[in-house]
């Protein structure tokens, strides 16, 4: 059986094997930010991002560098000369350098290429992508800007490079071409990969593989993105593909395709799920909210994204509530729904389209004493969302698309009472691995119905054997065998002398 991983095998893993090369890891959103709040202090925050609770622990391990965009108000205050900072607060455990880019090139690169283009791309929501060659423009800019950083950072060393999502696909081969070869790179591909028919429709798709293919190794969640990207490079780009060994060979350098599941901390949630803070955090849900008292409680916890089909999850729930009318006054839904990319009119939409189920249900219902729903559009830390965790009865994760869905996997490790029932869309990554959960069709409000009439109807003997086996997988796959079985592949692409080597 695999040795158990955990941060200490890790950073055993990263001392041993790097050999004193740099590691360095890029995202364009930071993992803490610094906001000047109303009475003039500066607070340091911890955004809600799946990528960046990933990753934390990682970097952790290494320390290392981590190189995002400066976004907080406050950020230019706390940098250093070379806009630098260690964090976390009072921890020092590893350097984030801050990279400053226009608000104009932002508006192209992040909110225009990224996520009006390759977002709705490779979500297949329905959701009609836009390709403006401005953007364009202004995503290549912003991808030279980061590998500059990049390249001062490793100031002429050797050094590991670890690239997150779909932000940077032009990066890697920036990086080879300007880096002499000194640079490794691998990539991880936090959301989906289209099939070859979807991937067509990228007006510069060519270019885009081949800033992908300066990777030497490029990873996903899962098999079948693993296949599409393989499958739309073979139709694409000129490039010996090899299906059966999953590479991809181009200009003579050779880019490794290979799956790798993220995950999250499970230990350090679980042991978080027990504390006194999460047990008063669940009173002061209570307290808020004096209706979840004495109720089934559901909930769900997510960006509001029109990828995560929150409408179609009240939709839902209110399709149980006209079938189940003896339910009425005994559940209630609590949706977290934390704004996001709220300046784009598809998010707009999303936003309106949510308002306006809510009001319906709540209004066809409800009662004095009683909501159906409650809809808080509003960012909480870690401990109330654990807190929540442990109140939940059902949990429901419906996505219309997802690469992983990481917060399916916190729910599991919040329940170290082994109660609770998990609703998951069959279109998460998640769903692959967490075959325990009541997985559903998220486009089928009937079928969510059902598993919602299922989940508060399960006995606890049922609920708490379901339970136990999503913990054990959960726990087994945890964050610390990602990055390491994710590092182990690169490490092995280079000349390192692996003989008596246990952790590999």
């Amino acid at each position: 059986m695999e040795q158990n991983w955990n941060f200490d095998r890790l950073r055993h893993l990263i001392e041993s094997k790097l050999q004193g090369r740099k590691f360095i890891a890029i995202s364009n959103r930071e993992p803490f930010l610094h906001e000047r709040k109303a009475n003039g202090t500066i607070e340091c925050v911890r955004p809600a991002s799946g990528m960046a609770t990933a990753l934390h622990p990682i970097m952790m391990a290494s320390g290392g560098t981590w190189i995002a965009q400066g976004s907080g108000s406050a950020d230019r205050e706390v940098v250093d000369h070379n806009d630098c900072i260690m964090v976390p607060p009072g921890e020092h455990g590893y350097k984030l350098r801050r990279v400053w880019i226009t608000p104009e090139m932002e508006r192209g690169f992040y909110y225009g290429l990224s996520n009006e283009g390759l977002w709705p791309l490779c979500h297949v929501t329905f959701t009609r992508p836009e390709f403006r060659p401005g953007d364009w423009q202004a995503y290549k800019d912003a991808n030279r800007i980061f590998a500059e950083a990049v390249l001062k950072e490793a100031n002429g060393e050797m050094a590991f490079v670890f690239i997150q999502d779909y932000h940077f696909c032009l990066l890697p081969r920036m990086l080879r071409e300007m880096s002499g070869g000194k640079i490794v790179c691998a990539q991880f591909w936090h959301i989906p990969w289209p099939n070859r028919e979807v991937f067509r429709a990228f007006p510069w798709g060519e270019e885009l593989l081949n800033g992908l293919l300066g990777n030497d190794l490029m990873a996903f969640h899962i098999h079948y993105h693993c296949q599409n990207f393989l499958e739309a490079a073979d139709r694409g780009i000129e490039a010996r593909v090899d299906t059966d060994r999953r590479e991809i060979t181009r200009r003579g350098h050779t880019t490794r395709i290979r799956p790798f599941p993220i995950s999250i901390d499970f230990e350090a949630d679980s042991n978080a799920a027990k504390s006194p803070q999460v047990k008063a955090a669940m009173e002061r849900w209570l307290e808020r909210f004096p209706g979840m008292r004495g109720r089934k409680i559901g909930a769900s916890i997510e960006r509001l994204d029109y990828s995560k089909g929150i409408p179609q999850r009240l939709q839902a729930i209110e399709f149980f509530l006209e079938r189940h009318p003896e339910w009425h006054g005994k559940v209630c839904f609590v949706q977290i729904a934390v704004p996001s990319r709220d300046c784009l009119s598809s998010y707009q939409a999303e936003q309106l389209a949510v308002d306006e189920a809510l009001e319906r249900i709540n209004s066809r219902f409800g009662n004095s004493a009683w909501a159906p729903v409650y809809l808080l559009k509003e960012h909480h830390g870690a401990t109330d969302m654990i807190a929540l965790h442990r109140l939940a009865d059902l949990f429901l994760v419906n996505s219309l698309h997802d690469g992983m869905n990481l917060v399916a996997k916190e729910y599991i490790a919040s329940r170290t009472d082994e109660k609770g029932v998990l609703i998951l869309s069959n279109f998460t990554g998640a769903a692959r691995e967490l075959t325990q959960a009541l997985r559903v069709n998220p486009y089928s409000i009937e079928e969510v119905s059902e598993a919602i009439l299922t989940g508060l109807t399960m006995k606890p003997r049922s609920q708490k054997r379901r339970m136990r086996l999503l913990r054990d997988r959960v726990a087994q796959q945890n964050v610390y065998r990602w990055g390491g079985r994710l590092l182990m592949s690169l490490l092995r692409m280079q000349p390192i002398d692996w003989e008596d080597d246990d952790d590999l």
